[in-house]
């Protein structure tokens, strides 16, 4: 009898664990701005070498997670960025619309048990982790900065956050 009760718990354990939801939200890497027109807002420019290089790294920084879904924007920068943690995994990206970010993160929090990587923007990003948190808690990112994103963890209704930097 004690076996099974031990069997139960455990499986029950497993059953709430397996709910968590894992949510790795970052920033495209360096873009290239040299190209004409490469600043306005319906641009679409490559990454620079050093956001080639960044992109890469990512297999190194988020080597302890395996993505089940990864998410990018419709643009060159943001597909280019995740494209080889897709490459590693054998995912295909998924692309969302970064105009309906309350809408994007309650599909988000759907998916439990699930670890998932969205690429956004300076905007974009802090403003989905906002939306996700159902909280202003942070600002947009500078133009500058491409080596910071955010771990969003939802197990059950506690949802916490952790900004990384790297």
């Amino acid at each position: 009898m004690k076996y099974l009760v031990v069997v139960f718990v455990s499986m029950i354990m497993l059953s709430v664990k397996a709910q968590t939801t894992t949510i790795i939200l970052l920033r495209h890497a360096e873009k290239d701005t040299t190209l004409p027109n490469a600043t306005m807002m319906k641009a679409d420019p490559p990454l620079t070498k050093a956001g080639e290089a960044r992109a890469v790294q990512l297999l190194t920084v988020l080597k302890e997670f395996k993505p089940d879904i990864i998410y990018s924007t419709n643009y060159t920068r943001t597909k280019a960025t995740v494209t080889p943690l897709a490459q590693k995994f054998a995912k295909d990206i998924v692309v969302y619309n970064p105009n309906e970010l309350v809408k994007f993160a309650e599909d988000l929090r759907l998916q439990k048990g699930k670890t998932i990587i969205v690429a956004g923007h300076s905007n974009t990003t802090p403003a989905l982790v906002n939306a996700l948190l159902k909280e202003k808690k942070y600002e947009s990112l500078p133009d500058s900065v491409y080596n910071k994103f955010w771990i969003v963890t939802i197990d059950g209704d506690r949802i916490t956050d952790k900004l990384i930097e790297y």
